[in-house]
């Protein structure tokens, strides 16, 4: 064999065995680089678990009741709404009952689905139970009291209370259609198997002071993430678990999508019913109270769901991790998520409204406005 030749089957053999030892990694990104393709989409968002690493919760023996009310009829610009946001479930509660419940799309109640960024208000609930419990002494806290291996980042002048209300002045790209942005280098890290938290100590440039204004930064939150580890000594899935999802009775065992550490994709990795979602949102609804029990304290309640973040008065408020849409009066308020996951709450009129999307276009122009409107829409015809 010549020297060439020697040298050319020695590098595909190499080749070949990094492939082999990486075949996880390259076939994770596989799926991942179809996971938003028109004719997968619907599917994949079911089964999030099969693409990506994953930490699944208990199933619980006695799920809570969700009872059955008087069915209504949706009105027709929601009925088109749901046509044309590729909507795949929705659930509404009136007092605590389910007035409307249908599936599309060949999804059915059972389905398991990401909740992308409505997964931040789940994060938020769980902070006021650990900040009730004392773990978390005062959220005016520096993030590096409870994470100190964030001391040399940007990061390291931000509060408790400044990532909860996504003001840390990072510097973050989060344009989801620019694939060098960091929140798509972030998505390839949890893709690969990489580590969050290793991906958050590399966050070294800040675009304002700390707490200064409010800029979404997906990032804040895993930041928050690491808060509540450090404070708890415990995992995000195992504290979400106790404090909320058990107590809350979910029909469907959900699970948090995970990085190569088993580190729980707390800002987006939440895999939960879309009833279940109605079951979070009611429980926020009823001040914290569920069957009885204060899961969250309604002082909490009545503090994070307020637009209490420094915003342009012409933008959509903020508190902590939860949107107050302009127009949106006291006690309405919704979490979001990318491609159309909404849980919409007004407590007033004691409506939850929760949905699941596939939506492809939910980038365009006006989509989230209008959607924000047609959930007070639905939530006023009832």
């Amino acid at each position: 064999m010549s020297n060439l030749s020697w040298v050319i089957a020695t590098l595909c053999g190499l080749l070949a065995g990094l492939a082999f030892a990486r075949r996880d990694q390259i076939m994770r990104l596989y799926h991942v680089l179809g996971l938003f393709r028109a004719d997968r989409i619907v599917q994949n968002f079911s089964q999030m678990n099969r693409i990506f690493l994953s930490d699944q919760f208990p199933s619980h023996a006695h799920p809570s009741p969700l009872p059955v009310g008087a069915k209504v009829t949706l009105p027709k610009t929601a009925r088109d709404w749901v046509r044309d946001r590729n909507v795949t479930g929705i659930v509404v509660l009136k007092n605590g009952a389910r007035v409307f419940e249908e599936y599309y799309h060949g999804t059915i109640p059972n389905d398991v689905r990401i909740n992308w960024s409505v997964s931040k208000s789940y994060l938020s609930a769980l902070c006021g139970a650990i900040v009730a419990e004392g773990a978390i002494a005062d959220i005016n806290d520096p993030v590096v009291k409870y994470a100190p291996a964030l001391a040399q980042t940007a990061y390291k002048d931000a509060t408790v209370k400044d990532v909860l209300q996504m003001s840390s002045g990072l510097a973050f790209d989060e344009d989801y259609m620019a694939f060098f942005s960091d929140i798509n280098r972030m998505g390839r890290v949890l893709a690969l198997g990489g580590s969050m938290d290793g991906f958050a100590l590399k966050q070294t440039k800040s675009a304002a002071p700390a707490g200064a204004r409010m800029e979404y930064v997906s990032i804040d939150t895993h930041v928050l993430g690491m808060v509540i580890r450090g404070a708890t000594g415990r995992g995000i899935a195992d504290l979400m678990h106790e404090k909320i999802i058990e107590p809350l009775g979910f029909e469907a065992a959900p699970y948090y999508l995970t990085d190569g550490n088993g580190v729980a994709f707390a800002l987006g990795g939440l895999n939960a019913t879309t009833r279940d979602n109605a079951r979070f949102g009611q429980m926020i609804t009823q001040g914290g109270l569920w069957q009885g029990r204060q899961i969250v304290p309604t002082a909490w309640i009545d503090e994070s769901t307020v637009a209490s973040a420094k915003t342009a008065p012409d933008e959509i408020g903020y508190g902590y991790q939860w949107w107050v849409p302009k127009g949106y009066v006291d006690g309405q308020f919704i979490a979001r998520g990318i491609y159309g996951q909404y849980i919409y709450i007004d407590r007033i009129k004691n409506v939850v409204i929760a949905v699941h999307s596939a939506d492809r276009s939910f980038r365009d122009d006006g989509v989230n406005e209008e959607s924000e409107n047609i959930l007070r829409q639905i939530a006023e015809s009832v």
